[in-house]
């Protein structure tokens, strides 16, 4: 049981104040939106979920900056460049990791053209918030509240299991996770067979920088560059060959990636 004391202890140890009042349960918050049309389920590490939300929940710059007009306009030429990498999904039942305040969940559905999304996120405030900007979409979006790295707990009952997505998206998230290397296995454990996993990530290239420095708070060990990023997707069995572009020199990376069948997949131990 993570308690009210715990979160406190946690954010303190962080210099935050707790991000959102916690009362002294668990990490579940079901039934959010009653009327059935996003429905909200459990989510979090098994061991210590709040301890890797410390390390990687955004802070107020950066929460501010994500949520800001200009990243939305980023974020719809981020998909326009996703497509024309790894093409549409239409139909298609999809997971994303980190789905934030939700509108890389719509573009996914929108632009991309899924039939159901599994979002995850770490912050209950932002899910709180994807819910809020998803109900419209009754039926096709179940926002949870959990880690990129274990989807099974965070989207149980139903969802998370082996080879049971199309697509897995993510939209600069992956970098905030300490264990990084564990969110892209997560992905190919979930990616059935010639599924997609469309990425757009920072690299170390990026976080180096005084200014992210600055205004950012990252994890600082084990940062990837982009050709570390590519090759660890390459162990993992997802190929991706040329679909693939850096920007502002190799700051930032954009990609997709195809789930290679199971007997031709690299040496992930």
């Amino acid at each position: 049981m993570i308690t009210a004391e715990r979160h406190r202890q946690i954010s303190n140890a962080e210099g935050q104040e707790p991000s959102a009042p916690f009362s002294d349960i668990t990490l579940i918050q079901s039934g959010l939106y009653p009327d059935g049309k996003v429905t909200t389920i459990r989510g979090g590490d098994s061991e210590d979920p709040l301890m890797e939300a410390a390390a990687m929940l955004m802070n107020s710059v950066e929460t501010a900056l994500v949520n800001s007009p200009p990243r939305r306009w980023l974020q719809r030429f981020e998909a326009a460049r996703l497509v024309a990498l790894g093409g549409r999904t239409p139909g298609a039942r999809v997971a994303e990791l980190g789905c934030g305040s939700g509108y890389g969940t719509k573009l996914i559905l929108d632009v991309f053209g899924a039939a159901h999304v599994d979002a995850v996120d770490l912050d209950p405030a932002m899910v709180a918030k994807a819910g809020r900007r998803l109900a419209r979409y009754a039926g096709r979006v179940n926002v949870a509240e959990g880690s990129a790295t274990d989807l099974a707990y965070a989207f149980s009952p139903g969802g998370g299991g082996d080879a049971s997505y199309d697509a897995v998206f993510e939209f600069a998230i992956i970098h905030h996770i300490p264990n990084w290397r564990d969110a892209v296995g997560e992905v190919a454990r979930v990616l059935r067979p010639g599924g997609r996993f469309f990425f757009d990530e920072v690299t170390a290239a990026a976080l180096a920088r005084p200014t992210y420095k600055r205004l950012f708070e990252h994890p600082t060990e084990d940062r990837f560059t982009a050709g570390e990023f590519l090759a660890e997707l390459q162990r993992q069995g997802l190929e991706v060959g040329e679909r693939w572009r850096t920007y502002v020199g190799s700051d930032y990376l954009l990609g997709v990636a195809v789930r290679a069948p199971s007997d031709s997949r690299g040496d992930r131990g």
